[in-house]
């Protein structure tokens, strides 16, 4: 027996899931690892075992089954059994699901589909060195129901990022979040502000490079009246005015060397003066910050401050630009559409699958408000319910302005579009077209395969003729699906 199975000896680990097929592989996985295994089809017969059999060692446990969730089972476990480690599975990774877990006490987050090797090296690494758990009686809180996320997205960046800020929101850390322009930054702080637990303190934003200059000071710190021509009345500060909850700073990067020292001080010290003012203001903020520049570079250069940025950067999360998500767009797409409709008072609309296909082809140099906004502009004035690849009309095209293929309505004609596809490529100076090529044929396959199987991956793995392993492998280009 390895060293692996010989720890895992006489360790009982529990398998909460609906889904047979997931029990069955991840149990069988399990035990093949050397761990005794239990499967439960649901929350209730997992509790009922409880109480007559003790609590494992450790659990995994799906999100969404009949009956009680698997959130729901997460409290009742942690109200009974505080030092069991769960590890809360689901396929739909969304920050509300992953700050939810962590905040309820889950060890970790495993987004489905996983890699098999992975669950049992968490389940490793989860397990605890002391002695199984005494059973008591479970406890019955009432779970809340998180706020829906303005951020949307399924792919591997995305399930990480999701994680990340589920982590990071219970964590009173300085983050420094970065993207290119229109990724969501803001989106990110506001959902880092939302699940953590100043959500009923203020958020409150500030583009440092939308406000002059000469007058930021004032906006962050404040004035007092006099301090200076026009400020006939005292002015709160954004700083005061986030007391008790978060100050999001975006493009801090544009803030001048002056006011990087009046910054670093309240960071460090939590205390500042009003300008003009002689009163020393306390203040409990935390400060997320954003930026699309390369602020390692600009301490190079001598414009920002070394100590600042190293202040800032406690956690650092990067958001994807949209073109290396493309397996986002059309979810992205129907809900940027759906919900301009609806605050329009437009009718409902929908894109073709020429229409999605012709989007995932550009490249959107302004990222998710760039999609966002064209998503408007055709809830408005799109003549008909269904957009089609001419209703797009001269929105941007991808990879130097390369004209868009027609997409063929029958399925025949395929390989004559992608052909024709190929040569527009090409006479624009387009290189490594193959493996781009393989990348989209692949991605659509597993897409089209995955949304006819309702995400089941063992499913679609074998309609398409594959392993498992494949699709799992090609879901997330040069990463591992977990």
């Amino acid at each position: 027996m390895n060293p692996a199975a010989a720890s895992a000896e006489n360790r009982r680990v529990w398998v909460v899931d609906d889904d047979r097929s997931v029990r069955f592989v991840l149990a069988t996985a399990l035990r093949d690892a050397g761990y005794e295994v239990d499967g439960f089809e649901n929350a209730a017969s997992a509790l009922a075992a409880l109480r007559v059999r003790g609590a494992p060692d450790l659990l995994f446990t799906d999100v969404r089954m009949p009956g009680e969730d698997g959130l729901q089972l997460l409290d009742r476990l942690k109200a009974a059994h505080p030092q069991l480690p769960v590890i809360v599975m689901s396929a739909y990774t969304d920050v509300a699901s992953t700050a939810s877990a962590f905040r309820g006490g889950a060890h970790e987050f495993l987004s489905k589909p996983f890699d098999l090797d992975d669950a049992v090296a968490l389940a490793a690494r989860a397990l605890p060195v002391g002695t199984v758990q005494a059973p008591a009686p479970a406890a019955e809180p009432e779970p809340e129901e998180p706020p829906a996320s303005e951020l949307v997205g399924d792919t591997p960046a995305m399930r990480a990022l999701f994680r990340a800020i589920g982590r990071l929101a219970q964590a009173p850390l300085s983050v420094l979040i970065t993207g290119e322009t229109g990724t969501g930054k803001e989106l990110v702080a506001s959902a880092l502000h939302r699940e953590s637990p100043r959500a009923n303190g203020p958020f409150v934003a500030l583009n440092t490079a939308a406000i002059p200059a000469e007058l930021l000071e004032s906006e962050l710190f404040g004035h007092e009246a006099g301090a200076f021509t026009g400020a006939q009345k005292r002015h709160i500060g954004r700083f005061e005015q986030a007391d008790g909850g978060t100050l999001f700073l975006d493009e801090i990067g544009d803030m001048p060397a002056s006011l990087q020292t009046r910054l670093l001080r309240v960071l460090a010290e939590g205390e500042f003066f009003r300008v003009g003012g002689r009163e020393l203001i306390r203040v409990d903020v935390r400060v997320i910050a954003a930026t699309h520049q390369d602020l390692e570079a600009l301490v190079q250069q001598g414009r920002f401050r070394a100590d600042l940025l190293h202040r800032l950067n406690v956690v650092r999360l990067q958001i994807p630009p949209l073109r290396e998500r493309r397996a986002d767009i059309p979810l992205l797409a129907d809900t940027f559409l759906h919900r301009a409709a609806r605050k329009l008072g437009a009718g409902a609309k929908r894109f073709d699958p020429a229409a999605l296909a012709a989007l995932q082809a550009m490249d959107w140099p302004g990222n998710v408000r760039e999609l966002q906004n064209l998503c408007w502009r055709l809830a408005a004035l799109a003549p008909g319910e269904t957009i089609t690849v001419e209703d797009l009309g001269d929105t941007r095209a991808p990879q130097a302005q390369v004209p868009l293929p027609a997409v063929a309505s029958a399925p025949a004609e395929w390989d004559r579009q992608l052909g024709q596809w190929a040569l527009a490529c090409l006479q624009a100076g387009a290189r490594d077209l193959h493996a781009e090529a393989r990348q989209r044929f692949d991605q659509a396959l597993l897409n089209a395969a995955l949304q006819h199987t309702g995400g089941r991956r063992v499913e679609a793995a074998a309609l398409l003729g594959v392993g498992r392993n494949t699709v799992t492998r090609k879901l997330g280009p040069g990463r591992k699906r977990r």
